[in-house]
């Protein structure tokens, strides 16, 4: 188990501008929304992957058993891996969210209120995956892509 709170690894990928261009297109005509507006740069793009969880910075899980303390965390901690990795959260273009036992009535309106803290208006595409089982006591993780 890692010790920071900020459990990331940072993936990098290199794309030309015009891969960027027709990835941003065709998002657009599939109705999907403008989630890759402000991810475009000349030249060279690099793309970051970040992953957050309910931890302190000495390890231990926040929140046991409370789902919205454990999403608030892991969102406030999600922008500490960001601002680590040099990214803005308006650069993330998309989240994945993994969440033990999930129950879209219980679950969307707080993982909802804790993206707006963290992300504003900005709307990333998102997925959610309910999960079986987590680390003992973990309720929620946050996957997050970014585009520097």
């Amino acid at each position: 188990m890692l010790r920071s709170p900020i459990a990331f690894s940072v993936k990098r990928s290199r794309r030309r501008s015009s891969d960027v261009a027709r990835t941003h297109q065709s998002s657009r005509s599939a109705g999907s929304g403008d989630v890759h507006a402000g991810c475009r740069r000349y030249g060279i793009q690099a793309g970051v992957h970040l992953g957050a969880a309910a931890r302190r910075h000495n390890g231990k899980l926040v929140g046991h058993g409370d789902f919205a303390a454990q999403a608030r965390l892991s969102f406030a901690n999600l922008g500490c891996a960001l601002s680590a990795a040099g990214a803005r959260p308006d650069q993330v273009c998309k989240i994945t969210v993994y969440i033990v036992d999930y129950n879209r009535d219980e679950h969307v309106p707080i993982i909802e209120a804790a993206q707006i803290s963290l992300f504003g208006d900005h709307k990333p595409a998102n997925v959610i995956v309910g999960v079986a089982i987590m680390s003992p006591g973990y309720l929620i993780e946050v996957d997050a892509i970014a585009v520097i």
